[in-house]
């Protein structure tokens, strides 16, 4: 995958740089503010974006809005510090793919950028939790939105609830195929159906619409 990283600090940034490169993934550019990410996206096309939250001049969720808006194939992954839930959900409905932390070893990390590349949306462990938490809170405040929500769950099949509801309590594509007897390639369809179906973007917004149409998080 071709990728481009954001960042304004230069440390950082040349970390990560040499940690992707030493494992095979293809660092096409570099950026170190918003303006200047959607400059490059624009000039280098990249698959996917490791986007830091806070930049000067345009910050990474203004960047991520801007960018998503005129390349939405392009995959934005919030490289952060933060791990307050506000700013996940803010990521999340600017558009971002995932959200990963700054603090986690390199090992996890690499563990989810594999996940990346298989088609599996990136979330640092404990975020799924936090987006059903919040998005389910939400019955509560949006009475039409919920009624729209349960009303959607006639478009899908009963093999795609089957599949939701598990995507929902944070398992893996490969984990859904082994639950249910499918392959991963005939998860990530159904997945890709879901989307389809109910007009939702990633994974994410996934989770937040299962939570908001009744589903919990497996104890």
């Amino acid at each position: 995958m071709r990728v481009l990283l954001a960042d304004d600090h230069g440390l950082f940034l040349e970390g990560m740089r040499n940690l992707l490169l030493a494992h095979d993934w293809e660092v096409v550019g570099t950026a170190q503010d918003g303006l200047e990410a959607l400059a490059q996206a624009r000039r280098l096309r990249p698959d996917v974006i490791f986007m830091d939250i806070e930049m000067p001049k345009c910050d990474g969720l203004a960047a991520t809005r801007l960018i998503k808006a005129e390349m939405p194939e392009i995959q934005i992954v919030m490289l952060t510090m933060h791990e307050e839930d506000e700013k996940l959900f803010q990521a999340i409905k600017s558009g971002a793919t995932g959200y990963l932390l700054k603090g986690m070893c390199s090992a996890a990390f690499l563990d989810l950028l594999v996940r990346l590349e298989k088609g599996e949306p990136p979330l640092a462990p404990g975020l799924t939790a936090s987006i059903l938490r919040e998005f389910a809170g939400q019955e509560h405040t949006g009475t039409k939105q919920s009624q729209a929500d349960t009303a959607n769950w006639e478009l899908l099949t009963p093999r795609q609830v089957e599949v939701l509801t598990l995507v929902a309590q944070g398992m893996t594509y490969k984990e859904v195929g082994e639950a249910l007897c499918l392959s991963k390639r005939t998860v990530k369809y159904h997945i890709g159906q879901i989307l389809q179906q109910l007009h939702l973007r990633n994974r994410a917004e996934v989770i937040a619409w299962a939570a908001r149409s009744g589903l919990g998080v497996s104890s």
